[in-house]
């Protein structure tokens, strides 16, 4: 007897199956559509970002060649290209070597320009603008406005800041641009004092400290 039972719920099971599936069998059809679609699209996207960042690569590495080469100009112009065009770490690295290339070749306000609009783009990971504020701050010393110079290292001089030695270090600099010897001093011995901070700044702002009569 147990037997019928079974064979008749198993019947009956078959017939809800068959039912359900002659109603739904449309919508999971396209389900599993766009599962397969959505699969292989964000598969495809990858391969394709992979590609075009090996590309980018490739023609990062070809305008350090040209820079190797003594052929500046011209990679200025390929460095210019990948500012704008490539994405992500290709683009901020472009950037940086595209203003390296400027100061070098006396265009310090093109540099600050470069380092500015990097340290200013939030999409950027931070220690990268960091590095853009201080290599902005030390080609603004020679002909921008020390004021300026100070306001914008200001954050870089906390305790917390990888890169609080030579933010203070530019700082005092700007400070003896400006003509403030005491406030310059003060930030000398700030450095000077600091132990966690690299040996040669602490020396270099201890000399300075000596040159200034302190």
């Amino acid at each position: 007897m147990s037997d019928i039972f079974r064979e008749i719920d198993e019947d009956i099971r078959r017939d809800n199956f068959a039912k359900l599936w002659a109603r739904y069998r449309v919508h999971v059809l396209a389900l599993l559509a766009i599962l397969i679609l959505g699969t292989a699209a964000f598969t495809g996207w990858r391969e394709y970002r992979l590609h075009q960042r090996q590309a980018e690569g490739e023609r990062f590495a070809a305008a350090l060649d040209l820079v190797r080469d003594g052929k500046e100009a011209e990679a200025a112009d390929r460095f210019a290209t990948l500012s704008t065009q490539a994405g992500g770490g290709h683009a901020v690295l472009a950037t940086l070597e595209l203003a390296a290339l400027k100061a070098r070749a006396g265009d310090s306000n093109a540099a600050v320009a470069l380092y500015d609009r990097l340290s200013a783009d939030s999409s950027v990971d931070q220690s990268y603008r960091d590095v853009a504020t201080l290599l902005g701050a030390r080609y603004a010393l020679d002909k921008g406005d020390p004021q300026k110079v100070i306001d914008r290292l200001k954050p870089l001089t906390d305790a917390d800041s990888s890169f609080r030695a030579t933010a203070l270090e530019f700082t005092a600099l700007a400070q003896l641009k400006s003509g403030d010897k005491a406030a310059a001093q003060k930030t000398f011995q700030q450095l000077a004092d600091d132990s966690s901070a690299p040996g040669g700044a602490r020396q270099r702002a201890t000399q300075m400290l000596m040159a200034l009569g302190s």
